[in-house]
């Protein structure tokens, strides 16, 4: 084990403890403005830059949203099989359920563009 230097150490301690009060001290000459709320440093500069709204166009306007069930009808799937073994290919049993036909990929059950 190397010998320790009680005096050395207590130096650099001294000069953390001197480092950290000088910066405490002028924190906030460098870093004060952190401090300040964000509506005083925007203040008036952001009001007099604020323009009016315009009226759009009807045919600009944006559209009300369509709800999802209008598009997408979700169905009860088939019932839960009882063993794991069961569970491979349980939705793939169904017709109706699969998502391959004649090797073409279809969407989703009740997505846009499947069968019915």
């Amino acid at each position: 084990m190397e010998p320790t230097n009680f005096i050395a150490r207590d130096n650099i301690w001294k000069n953390h403890i001197e480092k950290e009060e000088d910066a405490a001290k002028t924190w906030a000459e460098k870093w004060g403005f952190f401090k300040t709320p964000l509506e005083k440093l925007i203040g008036e500069e952001k009001k007099k830059d604020a323009k009016p709204k315009l009226q759009l166009p009807d045919h600009l306007q944006i559209r009300p949203v369509t709800p999802v069930e209008k598009y997408i009808k979700v169905l009860p799937s088939p019932p839960i099989p009882k063993t794991t073994q069961g569970f491979i290919g349980w939705r793939s049993a169904v017709p109706e359920l699969a998502l391959e036909d004649n090797y073409q990929m279809q969407s989703c059950k009740g997505a846009v563009g499947s069968k019915k």
